[in-house]
């Protein structure tokens, strides 16, 4: 009788447990550069900016919210001595700040960081910068005339266990990319009776952005050519938008694929699979800023030890990249037109789950309408 292990069925044999790779997955931070920032928006979100600047030792000096009395809530709780105001064009005539974050709704931005740019300001932009390709590639060019750097902030890739897997690919400690899984279940259903209730695409929009985008920071240097998605409700949510999704992405010779039920309530897992051809890495907890992460090679088990969070460690590196990219003259890894590829990654998977039909990212030039 054929032996079972000729059809793939037997257990996995115990791996040799060897020290991990060395691999540069922390936020980065500026050498001395210490600007003078001013934020725009003091939303929830706002929080997270903050606090990372406080970590990075960085002085906010004034905060803009047209409720004044939010701005007046951040600024109590992390800068008692900054100014406050209403209208953000106070945050723009002031010589002093730099640097200008801004954490408002989608909608809002574009005036807002053109604004900042023609006033000479470097710029952090909530992420998604834009919902419009055409508009985004505007706002590159216009940065670009000023001289000024504009960056998006994808604080997913500076989460430790997502930090390390790119580093890994990168280094080659994987070798060829072959697929990546994002398999997710998490409870979402905070959203329910928010603004983002309204987002009928919420998972693969708002959300997903940070999965597109880590897609091509794990496959990289290969352009996607096309993706299918989908999105439905189940009859039992408590939320609006359709809570269970997943897309497929499809590269020259390797493929990503992501499976969301956003609506799980007991028994949470957030599990990232990065299969190359030299090795495997696993990421897997019980929320993207708890994970542990494994790496299996031929030469047996490895198991690093990683500091941070997606929270913590995100944020901070969103702030930190531009202003070391600032500090030396380049561009930062996260740029708004570094962005556009994800944007259409993320645009095309919309499109795809309210056509039903694969899509190649770049075709769809704006956000689908009735989609946020």
């Amino acid at each position: 009788m054929t032996d079972e292990t000729e059809y793939g069925l037997s257990a996995q044999r115990p791996a040799l447990e060897i020290p991990a790779p060395e691999l540069d997955y922390r936020p980065p931070r500026p050498h001395r550069y210490r600007p003078q920032i001013g934020l725009i928006g003091a939303g929830g979100i706002s929080e997270f900016h903050l606090k990372a600047c406080l970590a990075l030792g960085l002085e906010v000096a004034i905060i803009c919210n047209r409720t004044l009395e939010k701005a007046r809530q951040r600024r109590d709780a992390f800068y008692p001595g900054a100014e406050i105001c209403s209208d953000y064009r106070r945050v723009l005539d002031r010589s002093d700040i730099e640097i200008v974050d801004i954490t408002t709704h989608p909608e809002e931005r574009f005036d807002l960081i053109a604004n900042a740019l023609r006033a000479g300001k470097h710029v952090l932009s909530q992420k998604p910068f834009v919902t419009d390709l055409d508009r985004g590639a505007e706002l590159v060019a216009l940065a670009d005339s000023q001289k000024r750097l504009l960056a998006v902030n994808q604080n997913g890739r500076w989460a430790p266990h997502f930090a390390w897997l790119a580093a890994a690919m990168r280094a080659g400690v994987l070798g060829e990319p072959g697929t990546v899984d994002f398999i997710l279940h998490f409870d979402h259903t905070w959203t329910a009776g928010t603004r983002f209730d309204r987002i009928h695409q919420l998972i693969l929009y708002d959300f997903g952005i940070h999965w597109f985008d880590m897609a091509l920071q794990l496959v990289p240097g290969r352009n996607p050519e096309r993706v299918y998605a989908s999105a439905v409700r189940a009859p039992w949510q408590t939320t609006k938008p359709p809570f269970l999704a997943h897309a497929v992405i499809d590269f020259p010779g390797a493929q990503v694929r992501f499976l969301c039920n956003a609506h799980t309530r007991y028994g949470q897992e957030d599990r990232t699979v990065v299969a190359g051809s030299l090795g495997t890495a696993q990421a897997s907890g019980p929320s993207v800023n708890e994970q542990r992460v494994a790496l299996w090679t031929k030469a047996g088990l490895a198991r690093p030890a990683l500091e941070g969070d997606w929270f913590s460690s995100g944020f901070q590196g969103a702030m930190g990249e531009l202003l070391l990219a600032i500090e030396e003259n380049r561009q930062p890894s996260h740029s708004a037109a570094a962005n556009l590829a994800s944007l259409a990654l993320c645009f095309a998977a919309v499109q795809s789950a309210g056509a039903g039909v694969p899509v190649a990212p770049g075709s769809q030039r704006r956000l689908p309408a009735g989609a946020g």
